[in-house]
């Protein structure tokens, strides 16, 4: 089980999307620095002012590139201080370094939270290799205790890194997941849309062939439906690529449209009363488009009844014009009503709209509660 967990732990990669250099680093430089300056001034039990130079350079340099290059930041800081401490035993040197050093064990966090497997094996042992350095050496005049509590310092610093790595982790798969959902849902979806579209042309197609012979002219009114029927069923398949990730069954159901949002309405027995408001124009409007304005109107209800405290009222309100068709769902729950903006819910909304061509936002609302607002292009153009 050691060896398979060692195995493990080597493959790791490193993560994706590693934060760069930005100005909190510089602003965590700047205070150790500062911190470094007053014990220089104040304390009077220090090493030799170019040990202590040469040791502040190893633990705030490599600071600024813990993320991007966790090893060698390690490598650097830990090696250097290594080589302090035996040129302080060589030469007898007498004081203590700096207390702003303990920032090493942000050098050691990183390694864990920011690189490899392999990086972060190899990185433990320079870290232990400097721990054996100061105890066994003697750089300091250490306890078993004092010698036991440095151990124990690494691997907490350690221990969190990988702790908070692996809840990122989890954290990307549980939103990759939600997309996926969101992504097959709406293939469904446009699936049983192209079907229909597919059985009509097939319909036109025969009684076309019927008539041919004794009404041309009524043959011509079917091919015409014909060709809007297919122009419809390539602009859903279009859609479908663009959208679809992975074989799932689909079922031969209607699907809900704007016209079914009216069926959320509640008198508020059981809850939020939910009002419904329809206005302007929904005819010809993409059934994927409708689906997706019933999907989002319903979770936004749902939500909204779960999780809007004191809530007395939802407003649903849809609005379509020569262009577009816009979502607005409002409730008049307590600001701290504890709706995370990051629920996987939300992410599915979100990534909906965003396949269709829309856009998307949710947050509290300027006076009161809680507000959903999609906007989507009344032809569904994927992306």
């Amino acid at each position: 089980m050691a060896m398979n967990a060692l195995r493990s732990l080597c493959a790791e990669p490193r993560p994706t999307n590693v934060p760069g250099r930005g100005l909190r680093d510089w602003a965590l430089v700047a205070v150790l620095i500062f911190w470094s300056v007053v014990e220089v001034v104040l304390r009077q039990d220090l090493a030799p002012l170019p040990l202590l130079l040469l040791a502040v350079l190893a633990v705030l340099g490599p600071l600024l590139w813990r993320r991007t290059h966790p090893l060698l930041a390690v490598g650097v800081s830990f090696g250097t201080l290594t080589i302090v401490d035996i040129v302080r035993i060589l030469t007898g040197s007498q004081g203590a370094l700096l207390n702003s050093s303990i920032a090493v064990l942000i050098l050691a966090y990183a390694l864990f939270r920011w690189g490899s497997g392999r990086e972060a094996a190899s990185g433990l042992g320079v870290i232990l290799l400097w721990l054996a350095v100061i105890i066994t050496l003697g750089a300091d005049t250490t306890t078993r205790a004092e010698a036991i509590a440095g151990y124990a310092f690494f691997l907490f610093a350690a221990a969190l890194g990988t702790a908070i790595r692996y809840r990122a982790k989890i954290r990307i798969r549980d939103v990759d997941q939600a997309k996926s959902r969101e992504r097959e849902q709406l293939a469904r979806e446009l699936h049983d849309t192209v079907a229909h579209h597919v059985s009509g042309i097939a319909i036109q197609a025969q009684a076309g062939r019927a008539i041919a012979a004794t009404h041309p002219d009524r043959a011509v009114e079917a091919l015409a439906v014909i060709e809007d029927a297919a122009t419809r069923t390539l602009t859903e398949l279009r859609a479908i690529v663009g959208v679809l990730r992975a074989a799932q069954d689909t079922r031969f159901a209607p699907q809900p449209g704007v016209a079914e949002v009216e069926q959320l309405a509640t008198d508020g027995r059981t809850g939020p009363c939910v009002e419904v408001t329809l206005s302007g124009e929904f005819d010809d409007l993409s059934p994927a488009v409708g689906a997706a304005i019933y999907r989002l109107a319903q979770e936004s209800v749902t939500n909204a009844r779960r999780h809007a405290r004191h809530a007395t009222r939802v407003t649903v309100a849809v609005t379509g014009d020569a262009e577009q068709v816009r979502l607005t769902i409002d409730d008049d729950g307590s600001a701290g009503g504890g709706r995370a903006p990051a629920g996987y819910g939300l992410v599915g909304m979100r990534e909906r709209v965003s396949l269709l061509g829309g856009t998307f936002h949710a947050g509290p609302a300027a006076e009161r509660g809680w507000r959903v607002e999609a906007v989507l292009p009344r032809t569904g153009t994927s992306r």
